[in-house]
């Protein structure tokens, strides 16, 4: 090699007083001749080497078409507690948060009045009752009288009418003191079920009535995402249809079904409600908290393509695979209509089938046609 490199060094001199093609053309020569057998080899196998590139073979995978909307959960097992009667609020029993049982109190109303009330109602029943036992007497006497001859019926009807009317009375007083006794238990706000007690937005002192909301009572585990769709995607819309729960980061959370479409359109935003059951066992989410929930319209299979593998050219996507063309592998270029990311992967609408080869290294070197040689 080193009388090689002599014979063309001074041949180089030679040649350079010439013109410029003669003596590329020359050197060329020379070179070929003096690099040995392994490049005149692949010359006469057909051509220069291909570029080695990695290459990995598209699969189909299970691809959904999905929309995301925000929805708010809420408890199918949730309890609203209202006051059954009016007044102030004397005494607050339970913080937010806290575990109760059925029946256990939760507030205190002033009873002060309904107190009151049942005591003259039981005054009044009292003089009744004395009343009743004073027309009791007078029956009995007019009764003995009666049959001695010395009173009329007419005086032993009226003693008897009046027995009657007395009694009459007192058991008229007997309800009211019954219902003035249930009405003070309502004074006492005791919970309705188990479970947790929710936020309590008044306070002590606060004046409440029948329509002013307490507190909640919520049993974990079961929620109901309500969901709000277009009412330009109803048509779509079925009962099972698969809804998926996720996090702001797009973190599944929870799989779930379409269980209730309504049957109404709300006017005010022009949707439909949407619900759908979720298990909640690890007590991860919360009622009335906002989420993210994916309505899946299908479900098919799609091949999909490395992300690295794609060039975005003028607004549009091209990847290149090698295929085998005349006993040899090559490169071409294929234009892609490509959907959604999917992890690290483009999803490939048209464009790619599956089981063809995708070229992921080395793309900025190549061009529609180079010979490649793929490696796994």
């Amino acid at each position: 090699m080193k009388n090689g490199a002599g014979v063309f060094s001074r041949k180089r001199r030679q040649l350079s007083k010439r013109a410029p093609g003669l003596a590329v053309a020359a050197l060329l020569a020379l070179a070929t001749g003096c690099s040995g057998g392994g490049q005149g080899q692949a010359q006469a196998g057909g051509g220069p080497p291909g570029l080695p590139v990695k290459v990995q073979i598209v699969q189909a995978s299970p691809i959904n078409e999905t929309t995301e909307y925000v929805a708010t959960l809420k408890s199918r097992d949730s309890a609203v507690v209202m006051p059954e009667v009016e007044g102030r609020i004397t005494q607050i029993y339970v913080h937010s948060g806290d575990r109760v049982r059925s029946g256990m109190p939760l507030m205190q109303i002033d009873p002060t009045k309904q107190e009151a009330t049942v005591s003259s109602q039981e005054q009044m029943r009292a003089a009744q009752q004395a009343s009743v036992a004073w027309a009791q007497q007078q029956y009995e006497r007019s009764s003995g009288l009666y049959k001695a001859g010395v009173v009329s019926k007419q005086d032993l009807d009226q003693a008897q009418t009046a027995l009657e009317t007395a009694r009459a009375q007192l058991e008229s007083l007997d309800a009211q003191v019954r219902q003035q006794r249930v009405q003070l238990h309502y004074y006492k706000v005791i919970a309705p079920r188990e479970g947790i007690v929710g936020d309590i937005p008044v306070h002590v002192g606060d004046r409440v009535v029948t329509s002013t909301l307490l507190t909640t009572v919520d049993q974990p585990g079961a929620l109901e995402a309500y969901i709000y769709v277009p009412v330009e995607r109803t048509p779509q819309l079925k009962l099972n249809m698969a809804v998926e729960i996720v996090d702001a980061a797009g973190k599944l959370l929870a799989h779930s079904r379409v269980s209730f479409i309504s049957p109404e359109v709300d006017t005010s935003t022009q949707s439909v409600l949407v619900k759908a059951r979720i298990s909640n066992n690890r007590e991860r989410l919360r009622t009335s908290q906002f989420i993210r929930a994916r309505v899946v319209w299908s479900e098919r299979q799609a091949p999909r393509v490395p992300i690295l593998s794609v060039a975005n050219i003028g607004g549009q996507y091209f990847a290149f695979v090698a295929q085998a063309e005349n006993g040899k592998i090559v490169a071409r270029q294929k234009l892609l209509h490509v959907g959604e990311m999917q992890g690290n992967d483009y999803v490939v609408l048209d464009g790619i089938k599956p089981g063809e080869k995708v070229i992921i290294s080395g793309t900025q070197f190549l061009t529609d046609g180079a010979p490649v040689m793929p490696q796994a």
